[in-house]
């Protein structure tokens, strides 16, 4: 227990003092940790011996989630989301369906070993995005606002809205007696899962943040406690509504928005120690990724499982988001870009576990392909992020001359 102890803390405080350094280079924080981890982990060094059941990685992966979902939307810019609201808007709405729709698709054709159903669950697992793994690309001002926004809206509530979807696909595998139908159920889970995250996430963030005002007015709130109301908001927003039978991720990243709102001027003091709250359990979870779950699987893998993985990151990502922002006032290069970087990782993780626990025939084959899928993105999203940010933002300066240009052109 020491020893690993010692190794994660001693590898926590070498990164930290690196970070920003690494920050500049095509190295990511998730590639260097999962790597890290599986490295030192057992079928590397044999140093770092993480021994953590699905359901303790499942917690720990849903509680950086939370955070990050949290801080990310208080961070989100509104005056540019109103601008450009359309597009999560046809990324959820005409996106995110065809992106299950063509991942039901391909998977009929990789996995011959599979059912529909089944299929239909991997499909509905690896549509959501992350936001942890997108936030090298969201959090970056040389991306257009409007393109930053879009995928932080997309991330912040795609995940939320495939959970009862994925309990539909489970219940109709598992041979669950429907009452009503599987329409009625669809309808009570999606209401149920959205309208409970969004009442919870906007009651206790608006009851919080007027508590916190009250006493910091008071003088009550110290500069030591100041660092933990927004990480325990966000937290607690995200129990509460799972425990209701709502979506915890949903209430986070509306709660987040909310917070971001109401709380402009302490906004960035208060943000900082969730932020960094939230780092910290992303580099622990893909440690924990690296050591645990890849160095156990990668054995496993065969070839349908690499070809559907790289399949989900590509075409069955980048065509549905093409489609989807048809006809929009976006070029081409800032299509393929947004379809790029939809990156899988913990609510995929989260998915994961929730259907091992549900025994089905393939569930083998399910998280094998979800562990390979997870582990391609943070290898590709993060070795390709800052190099696509940086020829995006040239090809925008460029585009940019030359408007300029014409239009002094046409007026002379």
């Amino acid at each position: 227990m020491y020893e690993n102890i010692a190794i994660m803390a001693i590898f926590i405080f070498l990164y930290s003092v690196i970070s920003g350094g690494l920050e500049r280079t095509p190295l990511n924080g998730a590639i260097v940790f999962a790597a890290f981890g599986l490295i030192f982990g057992p079928i590397g060094l044999g140093l770092l011996n993480l021994d953590m059941d699905a359901e303790g990685l499942s917690l720990l992966a849903e509680m950086t989630l939370a955070l990050v979902l949290f801080t990310d939307a208080a961070n989100a810019n509104l005056r540019e989301l109103k601008h450009s609201f359309h597009i999560p808007q046809k990324l959820l709405l005409i996106g995110l369906p065809l992106t299950i729709l063509l991942g039901f698709l391909a998977g009929v054709l990789v996995f011959d070993g599979l059912g529909l159903l089944e299929i239909a669950i991997i499909a509905t697992m690896l549509a959501p995005t992350d936001a942890a793994l997108g936030k090298a690309v969201v959090t970056n001002e040389a991306v257009p606002s409007n393109l930053r926004e879009g995928l932080n809206v997309e991330s912040g509530l795609n995940d939320g809205i495939c959970v009862p979807i994925l309990f539909i696909f489970l219940a109709l595998a598992t041979s669950v007696e429907v009452q009503g139908g599987t329409t009625m159920l669809a309808l009570k889970l999606i209401l149920q899962a959205i309208g409970i995250g969004v009442v919870v996430g906007v009651g206790m963030t608006f009851l919080g943040v007027r508590l916190l005002k009250q006493f910091a007015n008071k003088g009550w709130v110290t500069e030591v406690w100041r660092q933990l109301p927004v990480p325990a908001l966000a937290v607690s927003s995200f129990a509460v509504a799972q425990w209701l039978g709502g979506s915890g991720f949903i209430a986070c990243f509306v709660g987040g928005m909310l917070f971001g709102a109401i709380a402009k001027q302490h906004k960035p003091k208060l943000l900082l120690a969730a932020e960094g709250t939230g780092d910290t359990l992303a580099l622990i979870t893909w440690v924990v990724f690296g050591s645990a779950v890849v160095g156990q699987s990668i054995d496993s893998f065969s070839w349908q499982v690499v070809v559907y993985a790289l399949l989900s990151l590509t075409i069955v990502r980048m065509l549905p988001v093409f489609l989807a922002l048809t006809g929009m006032n976006l070029r081409t290069d800032e299509k393929l870009f947004m379809g790029w970087f939809g990156p899988r990782g913990l609510a995929s993780i989260v998915f994961a576990v929730i259907v091992l626990n549900e025994h089905l025939p393939g569930s083998g084959t399910i998280s094998m392909t979800v562990v390979c899928t997870i582990l391609l993105s943070v290898i590709a999203h993060g070795l390709s992020a800052n190099p696509l940010v940086a020829a995006l933002e040239k090809r925008v300066k460029d585009s940019t001359g030359s408007a300029v240009g014409g239009e002094t052109g046409d007026g002379a």
